[in-house]
């Protein structure tokens, strides 16, 4: 028993999910999609950002032969907290 669409008017199978000329669905979902997680890209952007100029500033130094063993400390910790971050992230 063929029915109408709503959208174009074709005539369709009574069971038909779609219209096949306009791609109308002809009924509501059973469910659902659940919701996205939003996540903030601002942090991260900003993080990378620093990553970014603080290790073009380090390389500069490294380059020229002065870095203080201070910042190769600061370098290694900020590897390491990339690092740890990353795993951190994978997991959720």
């Amino acid at each position: 028993m063929p029915v109408q669409c709503k959208q174009c008017g074709t005539e369709i199978a009574d069971k038909a999910l779609v219209c096949y000329r306009c791609g109308t669905a002809t009924a509501e979902p059973a469910a659902s999609p659940p919701p996205r997680r939003s996540h903030g890209l601002v942090v991260p952007a900003v993080a990378a950002l620093a990553i970014v100029v603080i290790g073009a500033l380090y390389m500069a130094m490294a380059a020229r032969g002065n870095t203080p063993p201070l910042l190769n400390w600061i370098m290694l910790g900020l590897a390491g907290v990339i690092v740890v971050w990353r795993f951190w992230v994978g997991r959720r």
